[in-house]
């Protein structure tokens, strides 16, 4: 990544799960399909199995993005739990085994948004990072250039709490692929500040990045983790302390307002390339600023980039894409890299 602010240079796009509008998310088919597009690199979501292998999902609950519902099998290990303050039914990889979670197959979280990726139901495995990491590798060949990858700690402090620590884990896996070195093409991210802290302690060079939410945030954007607040986080001060073990702040787009904003804007609409605080003050701290999730579909996007009353339809997120370039980020995560790059080229 060029230095925070650095002019010239296009944004990153980094694909969000992969090319997740047209594949279902976290498979070798949407990492593929987005580094295909020409996107910089690909976000992968970790979990544990019981036996303590890092394996690739949104969340540790596993029936909204797999078929496990469907496995009479493992019908009795599907119980409720309590994860981060929020209550949760379902199956939890932390409670299946590796070969068990192997049985799996893919399903598109959003079926109802995104039938063209729904039509690839059950055609993918749930992968390791181990295999996330060697795909890496072979998309960089058959490419020619760099292919980052952006491992997010899902819900690290629960997972420690259950004897599967994920920071020794991730460590190790990225050991084992030689992409622990300075330069690497590689950045952890977390929402809980504690997990990056010891990152930060045990592998100086790797980057990371610092997540955050918006105040309010809605249950699905919720990290409760350690509990830190974020709004003081995202504070000019805030800023100055996570880059003491962060290089990168990943804030939600509605965290990135225009500088003369009395307001949150929504999500992108109005900024009109009048640069951001919020990034400004990232930059002044050394800090360079990912936002998250650009998605083309209107239920995403503010009402005044959406395109009639279909919310699966696609709206104007070219638009967005251009009022974030002008609010000066240095990337973006985006379920579409293939738009991301046709609007920044």
């Amino acid at each position: 990544m060029t230095a925070p602010g650095a002019p010239g240079r296009r944004p990153l796009v980094i694909g969000h799960r992969g090319a997740s509008t047209w594949r279902p998310e976290h498979t070798r088919a949407a990492y593929r399909l987005a580094v295909e597009a020409g996107a910089d690199g690909f976000d992968v979501d970790l979990v544990a199995t019981a036996d303590g292998v890092l394996v690739v999902r949104h969340e540790n609950e596993l029936s909204d993005t797999t078929d496990v519902a469907d496995h009479p099998e493992l019908a009795h290990l599907r119980t409720t739990r309590v994860v981060d303050g929020v209550s949760t039914t379902g199956w939890f990889a932390e409670d299946l085994a590796l070969e068990q979670v192997r049985s799996l197959r893919a399903r598109e979280r959003l079926p109802g948004l995104r039938p063209a990726s729904a039509a690839h139901d059950g055609e993918q495995p749930v992968m390791t990072l181990a295999e996330v990491l060697a795909l890496r590798a072979e998309l960089e060949v058959a490419t020619g250039r760099r292919v980052e990858v952006w491992p997010e700690l899902k819900h690290p402090g629960h997972l420690a709490d259950r004897g599967l620590a994920l920071e020794p884990l991730v460590l190790a896996a990225l050991g084992a692929a030689d992409l622990l070195g300075d330069g690497a093409p590689v950045v952890v991210q977390c929402f809980e500040v504690a997990a990056l802290q010891h990152l930060r302690d045990a592998a100086a060079h790797l980057r990371l990045l610092q997540l955050t939410q918006p105040t309010g945030a809605p249950p699905d954007l919720r990290r409760s983790g350690d509990h830190r607040d974020y709004a003081d986080l995202c504070s000019p001060a805030g800023l100055r302390e996570v880059a003491r073990w962060a290089d990168v702040l990943g804030p939600h787009l509605v965290q990135v307002e225009p500088r003369d904003a009395g307001g949150v804007s929504g999500g992108g609409g109005g900024r009109g390339g009048r640069g951001s605080r919020l990034v400004d003050d990232a930059h002044d701290a050394g800090l360079a600023v990912v936002p998250y999730t650009v998605r083309p579909e209107n239920t995403f996007l503010p009402t005044e980039l959406r395109s009639g009353r279909d919310l699966a339809a696609r709206g104007d997120v070219a638009a967005l894409l251009a009022q974030l370039r002008g609010d000066g980020v240095d990337g973006v995560f985006t379920d579409d890299p293939a738009a991301a790059l046709a609007t920044w080229a």
